[in-house]
């Protein structure tokens, strides 16, 4: 029997209807909501051949294991994530990949918005080790708007040694962290890349540092010595879009 999950929130359930409208096993709707916003939802499972349920508000809570679902839940296939083997597949379908990778990043919530974060710049795949790292949970897909469904995710078991092999497939690596010399800003950014954050609180390992080919940090004007990793990602990943659209 498959993993099955709940997923829920408008944004995630209509990314799931565009794109793997297949993995939707149920799908449940709040008794007495009608409104102008969940009617496209409604007409995409309709057309699907998928009939939403009418449930209470308690159904609704205990089904996603929480009470920010919007009035729509979806019983699904669990997503796939991708192993190692099938990253080389990725690499070689674009000339020019865009990467993130993600080392230690254990809170649902800040994977949820690196993925949104990745999905807006247009990165091609979300490395991140099998241990120490969030899944794609019900809060993550919630979080992510629908990206959890465009931007693949490859889980790899050393997290180094796939940096090493993505750097012999020409792929340069740039890390972050806050001690770094060189600034993100005066960093070259363009060409096969990937940009590895680490978690917050401990930033990347040593070995996933040694196996970067630069690490910069981002400039900080105020008190604050980090900032949140969803946030610095964001910041990472749109200078380098500012800097490859030139």
């Amino acid at each position: 029997m498959k993993k099955q999950d709940f997923i829920y929130g408008i944004h995630a359930i209509e990314s799931l209807l565009t794109h793997s409208p297949e993995r939707i096993l149920e799908l449940w709707v709040l008794q007495g909501r009608d409104d102008d916003r969940l009617a496209p939802l409604l007409k995409a499972a309709q057309d699907f051949g998928c009939t939403a349920q009418r449930a209470t508000k308690k159904t609704l809570d205990e089904k996603a294991d929480s009470s920010q679902h919007q009035g729509v839940v979806a019983r699904v296939q669990a997503a796939k994530v991708l192993a190692e083997n099938e990253l080389d597949a990725l690499l070689d379908s674009t000339e020019v990949p865009f990467l993130l990778i993600l080392d230690g990043v254990t809170d649902p919530h800040n994977l949820g918005a690196c993925l949104r974060n990745a999905d807006a710049a247009g990165v091609q795949g979300i490395i991140v080790p099998k241990d120490n790292s969030a899944g794609l949970t019900p809060t993550v897909s919630k979080v992510a708007c629908g990206a959890a469904e465009t931007v693949p995710l490859f889980q790899v078991t050393n997290l180094a040694r796939t940096m090493r092999h993505l750097q012999d497939r020409g792929v340069w690596i740039v890390g972050t962290a806050g001690e770094a010399d060189g600034a993100l800003y005066q960093a070259e950014l363009t060409g096969p890349l990937a940009i590895a954050m680490g978690a917050e609180d401990k930033g990347l390992r040593r070995l996933s540092r040694e196996a970067c080919d630069k690490l910069v940090s981002i400039p900080m004007a105020g008190s604050v010595s980090s900032l949140n990793v969803s946030v610095a990602t964001g910041v990472c990943l749109f200078e380098a879009v500012r800097q490859r659209i030139k």
